[in-house]
C-alpha cells in the first residue's frame, strides 16, 4: 500500500469495496427491471413469458441476494451519514462496521424464509 492510504486492508476498506459493489449490483437491477418493465408497452406476451421465467428457484436466490445488497448498501450508508456528520464517527467506524454487519446478518436470517421460501416448495413439495 502506497504510503498515506487510509485504510489499509481493513473495515473501512471493505467497507467502501462492499458500498460499491453492492450500488452496482443494485442499480443493474433497476436498469433491468426499468427494461423489462417497459416490455409491457411493446409486447404483452413478452412481457408475459419474462415474468414467467422470474417465478423460478434460482431467480429466487438472485432475490435474496437483491435483498441482501440492499440491506448491506442502506446499513452501510447509515455509517458512513454517522462518520461524515459525527464528529465522533472516524473514531468509532470499525464498531459501526461491525454492528451493520451483525444487523444486516440478522436480518438475512430473519428474510430467509419469507424470499425463499416459494423456491423451496417448488423444489421440495409444500
Amino acid at each position: 500500500m502506497p504510503a498515506g492510504t487510509l485504510y489499509r486492508g481493513r473495515e473501512g476498506m471493505w467497507s467502501w469495496v462492499a458500498h460499491r459493489v453492492t450500488g452496482v449490483l443494485i442499480f443493474f437491477f433497476l436498469f433491468v427491471h426499468v427494461l423489462d418493465t417497459a416490455l409491457v408497452r411493446v409486447s404483452p406476451e413478452d412481457y408475459d413469458k419474462v415474468v414467467a421465467t422470474y417465478k423460478t428457484p434460482i431467480v429466487a436466490l438472485l432475490e435474496y441476494g437483491l435483498v441482501a445488497a440492499i440491506l448491506f448498501h442502506a446499513l452501510n450508508g447509515l455509517r458512513v451519514i454517522a462518520v461524515d456528520f459525527w464528529s465522533k464517527g472516524p473514531r468509532y467506524q470499525k464498531q459501526m462496521f461491525r454492528a451493520v454487519v451483525v444487523v444486516w446478518l440478522l436480518l438475512m436470517i430473519g428474510s430467509v424464509y419469507s424470499v425463499l421460501g416459494h423456491a423451496y416448495r417448488v423444489l421440495f413439495g409444500s
